[in-house]
Parts: C-alpha cells; sequence; structure tokens
C-alpha cells in the first residue's frame, strides 16, 4: 500500500478574506511548486590587463547576467571605478562596462555593443582604463551599477531597479570564455518557428532570417484574430553572437513604425542590423509588445544555422 505525501501551500487568493481564514490548496504527490531563480546581481570577469596607447592601465571586461531574468545594467554615470594596487587607491575615470541600454538574456555574457550614431555606429568595447596606474600583484577594482529586470515598460522604465558592486580581482584573467550563453537556462531559447503571443492576442512569426551583404535581414509577420486593427511593436530586434557584442544601436522599442495588422488578417514587414558576416552562433535579443501598448516581453531567438 503506497503512502500519498501532501503538500499543503497557502493560497496566495483568500476566499474568506474578510472572515480572516484563507483556504488551502492540497498538491498530489510529485507536483511541487518550482522555486525562484536566485538572483546574484550581475558578474564581470577580466579577460585582459594591460596598457592603453597613452600608457594608462587598461582593463578588458565581460559582463554576465546573473540576476535570474532578463536584464539591462550600466556602471554608475559620473562615478570612478576604484582601483586598489601596492597599498594606494586610484579612481579610474575612463569606464565603459554596460549593456548599451539592451536587455540581456539571463545567463548571457557579453563584452561589447554597438555605440555611436545611426549615421555613424561603433562598436563599443568593455573595459576600464586608469590613469598613471599600475596594477601591482593582488590589485582590485570596484565598479558601482545599476540594473533593471523583467519586461521593459516605457511609462515605468525604472521598475525593477537595483544598485550592486562589481569586485574583481585583477590577478584573475579568464581569456576561453564562450559567447553568448554561458550557462543553459531551461526553456528559455526560442526556435526561429515559434509563434510568439502579442498585443490583442496577435501572433508574431519570424518568417525569415537571411544574410545580406551588411549583415542580417528578418522578415516578420503578425496574425490577428480580433475585431481590431492592431500595431505590435518589436523596434529593431538586435543580435549576439560568439564574439559577444550586441549588434545593433539600442533604441526603444515602441519608436520603429510596423504595419497595421488588420482583423482577421496579417502583416508583415522586414528589420535589419548589420552584424559582420564572419559572426556565427547568432541569438536575436527580441522585445515583443504584449499585455498592452508599450509592455514588452523578451525573448531570445535561436538563429544559429544561419
Amino acid at each position: 500500500m503506497s503512502t500519498q505525501k501532501n503538500i499543503l501551500i497557502p493560497a496566495l487568493v483568500c476566499a474568506m478574506l474578510f472572515s480572516g481564514a484563507c483556504a488551502y490548496i492540497v498538491l498530489p504527490e510529485g507536483i511541487e511548486p518550482a522555486a525562484p531563480a536566485e538572483s546574484k546581481g550581475w558578474t564581470a570577469i577580466v579577460t585582459n590587463v594591460g596598457t592603453s596607447d597613452s600608457g594608462d592601465l587598461h582593463v578588458d571586461l565581460t559582463i554576465r547576467n546573473d540576476t535570474a531574468d532578463w536584464s539591462a545594467m550600466q556602471a554608475v554615470e559620473g562615478k570612478p571605478t576604484v582601483l586598489r594596487s601596492g597599498g594606494q587607491t586610484t579612481d579610474c575615470n575612463t569606464v565603459f562596462v554596460g549593456t548599451g541600454g539592451h536587455r540581456l538574456a539571463p545567463s548571457f555574457q557579453m563584452r561589447g555593443y554597438t555605440a555611436g550614431t545611426k549615421a555613424e555606429p561603433e562598436t563599443q568595447l568593455l573595459y576600464v582604463e586608469c590613469s598613471g596606474a599600475e596594477a601591482a600583484p593582488g590589485s582590485t577594482l570596484s565598479i558601482d551599477y545599476t540594473y533593471v529586470t523583467g519586461q521593459f515598460n516605457y511609462y515605468e522604465q525604472d521598475a525593477n531597479k537595483a544598485a550592486g558592486t562589481l569586485e574583481l580581482n585583477l590577478d584573475d584573467v579568464v581569456q576561453d570564455l564562450e559567447y553568448p550563453v554561458a550557462a543553459p537556462v531551461d526553456d528559455l531559447i526560442q526556435q526561429p518557428d515559434a509563434q510568439l503571443g502579442a498585443l490583442n492576442d496577435c501572433v508574431l512569426t519570424l518568417l525569415e532570417a537571411a544574410r545580406t551583404d551588411a549583415g542580417m535581414q528578418f522578415a516578420w509577420q503578425t496574425s490577428n484574430p480580433g475585431e481590431y486593427n492592431t500595431y505590435v511593436h518589436i523596434g529593431i530586434p538586435p543580435v549576439i553572437g560568439a564574439d559577444g557584442i550586441i549588434y545593433g544601436r539600442y533604441e526603444s522599442p515602441d519608436i520603429a513604425s510596423v504595419p497595421i495588422t488588420p482583423p482577421g488578417g496579417t502583416a508583415e514587414w522586414t528589420t535589419e542590423v548589420a552584424v559582420p558576416n564572419d559572426v556565427a552562433n547568432l541569438y536575436i535579443l527580441l522585445s515583443v509588445e504584449n499585455g498592452k501598448q508599450r509592455l514588452f516581453d523578451n525573448y531570445a531567438t535561436d538563429i544559429t544555422a544561419e
């Protein structure tokens, strides 16, 4: 005779709220509530310690999203990184550490992003430089940063904002990192043919991902089962690949124009992103308007076969 193991979980919604009593849910044997993943904030990894062209200490970095959610981060603007070396403390004022505005998937890592202007984009690698300093054995860097997690909400862009400090030992240099996936996460990666939920019950599909002379071109389709015209914004989705650089200059995903998806019909359009043709292992970092206007879900779409 088997013995059933029951688990009692307090109901989040109490049917008898005003009488002060709460109901309990009994789950069958073998079904247990999933524990939320633990957020560790962001992690930085030293990939090189050297000297800049002007003779200053130069430290190359990779950052990894360990928040257990989609997240964007940046070093606190205007606040120097602190170098501790040989018993002395030095303020380092050249600090390029962040995601460039993009949200990065959990357990993904990166070492650069597209900066500059639309007319003249440029690749910004992540590094810190300390004027007139040297790294004695045992040197460390401290970088204060802020980050946001979860969906992008145009109306509450600082929702879920937090702060942290990256503590780096300059003796620990790692040069054999793999990008962009540092560790697999269950159910995170979407296949290219996935049908993704969007605003007003529309469905977004990637019809094609094709290499061009300039980089990548994506063909998108939305289908609308509803009774009203709908705009589904996805911005101009960037990509990240085996070199750990996010290609595609950041802008709010609601800015790029999209066609109307008519009731009972479909709409199709294309987006493009400049990425070197020799960069492989690509993933699209996709933001999809869903739930309500200007609220965006995040997806990592696997186009590594392209």
